[in-house]
């Protein structure tokens, strides 16, 4: 089966959900990175909850994701504090937050994608965590820093 480009970029999408989740709840239960990664694969890719069928994400993206943001984590929440206000450091934000800007810091270091693709993809994920909030809005002008810091030739 081949997959259309308006179904990879899905799937894709649908990683970067995950991915954040999966940082969550990592750092919500103590769980290793390999139990997370299993437990998403076998649970929530293409699972259904009273009728909603959740995309399926590509299981590589993911694991590639996973596997940067935590190998690369010192880092990432470096570059993250630097993108944040003095008195706002990585660790006092909404545990959601750092979760993804740690998995949208490995996309912006690890991969070939435009950042700005990067940052938009990542806001539309904040959008789906806080629908009314301002996150959305502070998520981008973070990942906008941290993308000038990670990759500034592509600005």
């Amino acid at each position: 089966m081949t997959l259309s480009n308006n179904q990879k970029r899905k799937m894709k999408s649908a990683s970067r959900l995950y991915a954040v989740q999966a940082l969550f709840q990592m750092e919500a239960s103590g769980q290793t990175v390999d139990a997370v990664i299993r437990e998403f694969h076998d649970h929530r890719f293409g699972a259904r909850y009273e009728d909603d069928e959740m995309n399926e994400g590509d299981p590589d993206i993911f694991r590639q994701l996973m596997e940067d943001a935590v190998n690369n984590q010192a880092r990432i929440d470096q570059m993250t504090d630097r993108a944040l206000v003095a008195k706002w450091p990585i660790a006092r934000i909404d545990p959601t937050l750092r979760a993804l800007f740690r998995a949208a810091g490995a996309e912006l270091g690890q991969s070939d994608t435009p950042p700005k693709v990067v940052i938009s993809e990542f806001v539309d994920v904040a959008r789906a965590f806080f629908p009314e909030g301002k996150e959305p809005k502070f998520v981008n002008a973070v990942l906008d820093h941290m993308a000038r810091e990670a990759r500034p030739e592509a600005f």
